[in-house]
């Protein structure tokens, strides 16, 4: 496997499949696993396609399995960037961590998609607040 993050919080690394196996770890780690999980549900019952979906849940280790959403952005203007999360709450989920590291591109499907849902909350206010950063 390809280590693509080891921090605190989460290791992530894409198997040889392509698949994408994020393992949480550290400050409010099961809120934060459950928090993302239910909010890809979530998302995947509304049809949404420009997210992982989850092949794989293990709610003892804290460790789900998704697809892949292609590869990191390094470039992308504000405006499109705005963009594309406005278009993510269309589907009635704001993101709540907003930057260019949680957005790839998906080469096969040609189009931007978003990943990393750990802080993200539904507009209906549904789900329960995600965990506070800190």
């Amino acid at each position: 496997m390809h280590e693509v993050k080891d921090t605190a919080r989460a290791l992530v690394r894409i198997g040889y499949d392509g698949r994408v196996h994020k393992t949480f770890r550290g400050h409010l780690a099961k809120e934060r696993f459950d928090n993302e999980v239910f909010v890809l549900k979530y998302l995947e019952k509304k049809g949404c396609d420009f997210v992982p979906r989850l092949l794989e849940v293990d709610a003892d280790a804290l460790k789900f399995i998704t697809t892949n959403c292609g590869t990191r952005v390094d470039h992308l203007s504000e405006e499109r960037m705005k963009e594309i999360f406005a278009e993510l709450e269309s589907y009635g989920v704001r993101h709540d961590d907003a930057f260019m590291r949680n957005i790839t591109y998906n080469a096969a499907a040609g189009r931007f998609c978003i990943i990393d849902f750990e802080f993200a909350t539904l507009l209906d206010g549904s789900n329960h607040p995600p965990p506070q950063t800190g």
